[in-house]
């Protein structure tokens, strides 16, 4: 990365401060009857400035609850109240359609197994660095995809979530904004989705570039400009410098652990990790070019090693400093998805005190959070703002 790359739009009315609401804090909640949080209808049309805060997204949907990244489980997180719908993980077919998958390796969210036709397609590839052994989006055409189904990823944590195991298709990119479309108008409220551009590096290589493929279906349905309702994020920070020159949309960028180097980085010899990024310096370039940032909550609050919550880092305070907003992740209700102090027994699908970790997440000041649990996350900030 090294340079800041700027552009004409990043300087459009209105864009850089498009998320700049959202540093509010809690107190920018608008409260409706009963306590509820909703947004402030004078506040309508001005991109996220409409949502509440905290903002709650439902993480690859209702992934609790439904098979993720399935138009069942967007749909339930809608149902349930989300205020933007992770909608999807953005992956390229062999033919160059974009679809919506956690990772670019299907075996562990579909079926892919049980299809004889394709068992010659499972191979070992090294993903951003891991070798990787499975079935590849990239090894499949849009028809042969839309022949599988989806299932529950992580079955041990979600038994009850097989249950709908084969019961939907991987969806398109463009089957999800024609969805959110859909809804918007049944609903009479704009539904906001937040996809991110999986492995960009990866897929560059392989004459597959990301983000070219996202503006082009963004401009077919004029959903690229500043207030557009879909947020765009990625773990390269220069796939979201060249978002930036291409659409207008809100761009956050996701950090993993501070140790960590994102795989750009280490493509092109940048020798920083994320613990320099989320430093001030850091945060001054990101700002240059992104409206966001989406930590790991470990970011915001690291553990010690008994894996209990300590206290929280300047993150909050040194990303509101420059302008951006922060919408960390994941927010698990399951025992080991929790810090060890919210932990109730050890049973690997039991539910924890979820709604002690969101005040103690919340209370620092982030503006938002993923989850897969829409409807507790909704619950928790209710709880949170009414004090």
């Amino acid at each position: 990365m090294g340079t800041q790359e700027t552009n004409e739009h990043a300087h459009t009315p209105g864009r850089r401060a498009l998320l700049g609401a959202a540093v509010l804090g809690a107190s920018g909640v608008v409260l409706g009857a009963g306590g509820t949080a909703r947004a402030d209808a004078s506040k309508e049309g001005r991109g996220l400035k409409s949502l509440p805060v905290p903002t709650i997204i439902g993480h690859r949907g209702a992934s609790g609850y439904r098979p993720e990244h399935t138009l069942a489980a967007y749909q339930l997180a809608l149902d349930m109240g989300a205020d933007i719908v992770e909608a999807g993980d953005l992956v390229p077919t062999k033919d160059g359609h974009l679809v919506c998958r956690h990772e670019p390796e299907i075996g562990g969210t579909t079926d892919v197994a049980d299809h004889p036709e394709f068992a010659g397609r499972r191979t070992t590839k090294t993903l951003d660095g891991v070798a990787t052994t499975g079935w590849f989006t990239e090894d499949f055409t849009l028809a042969e995809l839309k022949t599988l189904r989806a299932k529950e990823r992580i079955p041990a944590n979600r038994p009850h979530n097989t249950l709908y195991d084969g019961r939907w298709e991987i969806p398109t990119f463009e089957e999800v904004l024609r969805w959110q479309e859909e809804q918007t108008g049944r609903r009479g409220k704009q539904v906001w989705i937040y996809p991110e551009l999986k492995h960009p590096t990866y897929f560059r290589k392989l004459g597959l570039g990301l983000e070219e493929r996202v503006a082009k279906v963004l401009r077919k349905y004029g959903r690229h400009k500043w207030n557009s309702p879909v947020v765009l994020q990625s773990f390269e920070p220069t796939s979201i410098q060249r978002l930036n020159k291409l659409v207008d949309n809100p761009l956050v960028v996701l950090l993993s652990g501070a140790s960590t180097r994102p795989w750009d980085f280490v493509e092109t010899g940048d020798p920083r990790t994320v613990a320099d990024l989320v430093k001030p310096a850091g945060l001054r370039e990101i700002a240059s070019y992104a409206q966001g940032i989406g930590p790991t909550l470990d970011l915001v609050i690291p553990k010690d090693a008994a894996g209990n919550l300590t206290r929280p880092t300047t993150l909050v305070a040194d990303a509101h400093k420059v302008g951006l907003i922060l919408h960390p992740y994941t927010l698990r209700n399951e025992n080991p998805f929790l810090p060890a102090n919210f932990r109730k027994g050890t049973d690997a699908d039991g539910y924890g005190d979820v709604f002690g970790a969101y005040r103690a997440y919340f209370a620092t000041g982030i503006d938002g959070v993923f989850t897969d649990h829409p409807d507790t996350g909704l619950l928790a900030r209710q709880e949170f703002v009414n004090g």
